[in-house]
């Protein structure tokens, strides 16, 4: 029992170890991510500055033309700054000396200081933008500075200044107080700049050369913070591997409140964006703590293999039942199977009432159909009671014409005159059959019928959904750009629904562009990739929004008024649609307003 506890130690502790390892990689990316992008995207913000005008002129003028020219630098540095949030927005001349910067107001600022020894103007002044964190020794302020040379293109480009932004870092500070294990974040030097505990700030992770040493001393880049090592050994090369480190003491974080491990995992990110390191410890307690309780475990299952080899040793005495347990198994057996009698004439009375319920389901499927064809043909007529204005306008005058021409043909014939009269007859039987012309679509369109899907020219059904709109359109002002030519649409579907479907769609657009300065409609039919045909209503009015295109076929949705429509007609449409293996969808059009689409199957395709 001790032996397995031991190896199931070790076992436990390498596993959770390895799976400490894991979730810390997974938390130490997600940070460094996070504080990556949350600094590199000040990056750009220097070249932002070398376009302004106001700083141009400021770096063209002469040293006594400086003064009137500044307020306007020092004002647009201002308002840059304010709207990005960072500390301070300066632009050097070519010497090093601040000329303008966002901090103008405050008596600390940094007007007139020179810079020349830092490293960032002296890269950016030879034309390569660089980064840089320092303490600012006018206000003693750790910062990161990006730096981005500023050319002047009336003077070929030449470099007149640099433009520097200055950025906390104290953010990232806040968002690692209330974190329970240490963290740090440390230059591409290996100096900690950023630490949740703070004795480690301003320590190094490894000895720094004597160029580093001399370069960070001579430009005071850490003012008189003294540089120390760090007080454990850690393998900061930011290859992303990982190691144990045990601190002489427990380390205390911000606050005070002083953490109760000593040893921990530590892994390590480089930042590809900054070229700093991003260090986390993991502590390790928890995972010891496990390894205790599977050693525990792995002793006391050892333990249940012995007590199973004394039962399994006991139940040789046992046998002798057998005979017993035989007779139980039989007794046992007999009642399985009257159970699964029982059981089995249950199943049989469920298929009974499971046949019933499809049976009454398929009564009530019949009975929603016809209630659906009665809804069609009362959506019909609805439109044709919309259109006995227009239809009766177009009778009135053939009505009229014939009038006067019978009265004219009984008077020519009195008179004798046969050849007049003749012509006025044959101008009646004109009349009469344009006033067919005109009553023949709505018969066809009242009619009550069931659907019979055949090949349908959609040009034709366009055109007779536009004849019953006529009076509609022309009312509201609607230039309709019919595009879809005749023989050269065919779908698979039933016309007369689909005529149905056509007037619901085209009423909608012109009452969506009732109010709008442009009312045009277009009308497009093509064959898709898929071997569909897609039929396009495209409205100019304002378009769907999110919610109507989220509920727009539902039952009694509308974006009318109240008591204008009930919200039926597209929930009705897309159901004719698919009882002919179609589909109505709804969009917003690129070029503003809605697009209702079509997809029919084509003729071709569905009789094959």
């Amino acid at each position: 029992m001790l032996l397995a506890g031991v190896a199931a130690y070790h076992f436990s502790a390498r596993a959770g170890l390895a799976a400490l390892r894991a979730d810390t990689r997974h938390d130490l990316d997600l940070l460094a991510t996070a504080v990556d992008g949350s600094v590199t995207r000040y990056e750009h913000l220097p070249s932002a500055v070398a376009l302004s005008s106001e700083v141009l002129r400021l770096l063209r003028a002469g040293k006594d033309e400086l003064a009137p020219l500044q307020p306007a630098a020092n004002h647009y540095l201002e308002q840059l700054n304010g709207f990005f949030g960072g500390l301070a927005i300066f632009v050097l001349d070519v010497e090093g000396t601040v000329v303008a910067s966002s901090d103008w107001i405050y008596s600390d600022n940094l007007l007139g200081q020179n810079q020349k020894l830092r490293s960032y103007f002296q890269a950016a002044v030879r034309g390569a933008p660089d980064r840089y964190y320092a303490i600012d020794e006018t206000r003693n302020e750790a910062g990161y500075f990006f730096a981005h040379p500023i050319r002047d293109e009336g003077q070929d480009w030449r470099i007149v200044g640099v433009a520097v932004v200055k950025i906390s870092l104290s953010e990232l500070e806040r968002r690692w107080m209330p974190r329970d294990e240490p963290m740090l974040l440390a230059d591409a030097n290996g100096v900690v700049i950023v630490a949740s505990v703070p004795e480690w700030k301003y320590t190094v992770l490894r000895p720094l050369s004597g160029e580093v040493a001399a370069e960070i001393s001579a430009a005071r880049r850490f003012a008189d913070q003294a540089i120390r090592p760090f007080p454990v050994t850690l393998d900061a090369t930011g290859t992303g591997g990982a190691a144990l480190v045990s601190f002489p003491e427990a380390p205390m974080l911000v606050g005070g409140r002083r953490l109760k491990a000593r040893d921990f995992v530590v892994e390590t990110r480089q930042l590809s964006g900054t070229g700093w390191q991003l260090v986390t410890f993991a502590d390790l307690r928890a995972r010891r703590a496990d390894a205790l309780t599977d050693a525990a475990l792995g002793a006391a299952a050892t333990g249940c293999v012995l007590l199973l080899g004394l039962f399994l040793h006991q139940r040789r005495r046992t046998l002798k039942s057998r005979a017993e347990a035989q007779a139980l198994l039989q007794k046992a057996n007999a009642e399985l199977e009257q159970k699964v009698s029982l059981r089995t004439a249950d199943l049989t009375a469920a298929n009974e009432r499971l046949r019933a319920e499809v049976a009454e389901r398929e009564r009530a499927e019949q009975t929603l159909r016809a209630a659906q064809d009665e809804l069609v043909q009362a959506a019909k007529l609805a439109v044709l009671g919309q259109l006995a204005t227009g239809i009766t306008h177009e009778l009135t005058q053939p009505l009229g014409a014939l009038r006067t021409l019978g009265g004219n043909a009984i008077e020519f014939m009195r008179r004798g005159d046969q050849a007049t009269a003749q012509g006025n007859l044959e101008i009646m039987a004109t009349l009469v059959d344009r006033m067919g012309e005109i009553i023949d679509p709505l018969k066809t369109y009242a009619r009550k019928s069931p659907a019979r899907p055949a090949s349908v020219d959609v040009a034709h059904a366009l055109r007779n959904a536009l004849f019953l709109l006529d009076q509609k359109l022309r009312r509201a002002g609607v230039a309709v750009d019919n595009r879809c030519e005749p023989g050269k649409a065919l779908a698979w579907c039933d016309q007369n629904r689909l005529e149905q479907v056509l007037v619901n769609l085209i009423g909608n657009a012109v009452d969506a562009m009732s109010e709008g300065p442009v009312r045009t409609l277009r009308l497009e039919a093509e064959a898709a990739p898929s071997g569909r045909l897609l039929v396009r209503v495209i409205d100019s009015g304002p378009g769907l929004s999110e919610d109507a295109l989220a509920h727009v076929f539902e039952p009694f949705f509308t974006t009318k008024p109240v008591g204008v429509g009930l919200g039926l007609g597209l929930a009705i449409s897309q159901d004719i649609v698919r009882d002919f293996g179609g589909d109505l969808s709804a969009a917003n059009h690129p070029d503003g307003g809605a697009v209702f689409t079509l997809d029919l199957p084509m003729a071709g395709e569905q009789q094959a």
